[in-house]
């Protein structure tokens, strides 16, 4: 690899890791805050809200890669174009396919991080994620340790306490239960505990009252206890344990036989080949997205005030591609046949690449453009 290419590789991938570390903090923090108000309101612990953070980090990462590549890419060839780096380095005989090459090198890393992580990390991340979440809405003792508010852990079923001890202990507690329409019965108790018992959990209840109104005669029986239990686990209806959806599937299951997922999973074959060629033409899209802030920039040629009406250009060329790019999408959901639309934006990225190089290399041709619309 010759100096220049190394020297100019090394900048992008550092430019690059800043602003992918910029940006993943940002969209962190956004869906962070969300995240933290529902599952602390939930009455879950800070363990459980890293934990899910955590899951959804990768997620989060192959988001903002492309986003990521193209400010380093167009950061870096603004800063070289503006310190006349690049003027040089095309005075000396380096035509604008040669520049090119360190680009496409910096493409292909940022291809290949986001590869790893649309086939692997992030299918796996989003399956460990929703068995988490289903477990966590099926944690009963969780769903019921608020102090001062009436529940509803399921419909017909209402829970209240006072207060909860440091301890765990649950202070002046009410429980309607509400479920079978011929009994209704409502129990107090001036004290009560939550105990496991295996995979269930029983409410345990001390110094109380229950009392139970038999329908449709309208009969009240009431019964002081010292103490009661009373199993809760019905109270949730637990999701299965196995949540399988093809986004939380890797590439090499969705490569085998589409027949066979579309069963399991109740998705259409069209679905199946929208997620497995999507994830091949995200990381072709952080190539073409670094390729089109260079190529743009570089016909812009030195200017002491920069380059920044090709950096607007360059943006508005990013943002339409990515537009068309999420357009196709529904049409490949609705007929699988049409998987090979999903490349046409890239494809297109690159015909805009190869044209703004091709113009950079004939710097005539846009003034010859200019004199012949002048004298048109």
């Amino acid at each position: 690899m010759a100096r220049y290419d190394r020297y100019m590789l090394s900048q992008l991938l550092v430019l690059f890791g800043f602003f992918a570390l910029v940006l993943v903090a940002l969209f962190w923090i956004n869906r962070a805050v969300i995240l933290f108000d529902q599952l602390i309101g939930d009455g879950q612990s800070a363990l459980v809200f890293l934990e899910f953070t955590a899951l959804k980090l990768p997620g989060l990462i192959g988001t903002v890669l492309p986003i990521a590549a193209f400010a380093g890419a167009v950061y870096v060839t603004n800063r070289m174009s503006t310190e006349s780096e690049m003027t040089v380095m095309q005075a000396t005989g380096s035509s604008p396919w040669r520049l090119a090459r360190p680009v496409v090198l910096y493409g292909l890393c940022v291809a290949l991080m986001l590869s790893a992580l649309a086939h692997f990390l992030i299918p796996m991340a989003e399956r460990q994620f929703d068995e988490r979440e289903a477990e966590v809405a099926g944690n009963v003792t969780a769903g019921l340790l608020k102090e001062g508010q009436f529940l509803h852990p399921t419909d017909n079923v209402t829970f209240y306490t006072r207060l909860i001890d440091a301890d765990g202990v649950l202070h002046d507690v009410f429980l309607s239960d509400r479920r079978n329409p011929k009994l209704g019965a409502i129990y107090t108790a001036s004290e009560a505990y939550l105990v496991r018992n295996g995979e269930g959990t029983t409410l345990i209840m001390v110094d109380g009252l229950a009392q139970r109104l038999e329908r449709p005669d309208l009969r009240l029986s009431t019964a002081k206890f010292q103490d009661f239990s009373f199993d809760i686990s019905s109270l949730i209806v637990r999701e299965r344990a196995e949540n399988l959806i093809v986004p939380n599937l890797t590439t090499p299951v969705l490569l085998g036989d589409w027949e066979e997922i579309a069963a399991r999973t109740g998705d259409t074959p069209g679905v199946i080949a929208e997620e497995l060629h999507s994830r091949f033409a995200q990381a072709l899209f952080c190539l073409v997205a670094a390729l089109v802030g260079f190529s743009v920039l570089l016909i812009g040629g030195y200017s002491r005030f920069g380059v920044w009406r090709e950096v607007v250009i360059a943006f508005g060329l990013l943002i339409t591609l990515d537009g068309l790019r999420g357009s196709l999408l529904k049409s490949v959901r609705t007929d699988a046949s049409l998987w090979w639309t999903i490349y046409l934006p890239s494809l297109l990225g690159f015909g805009v690449v190869l044209a703004a190089l091709w113009i950079a290399a004939h710097p005539g041709f846009l003034a010859r453009l200019k004199v012949t619309r002048g004298a048109a």
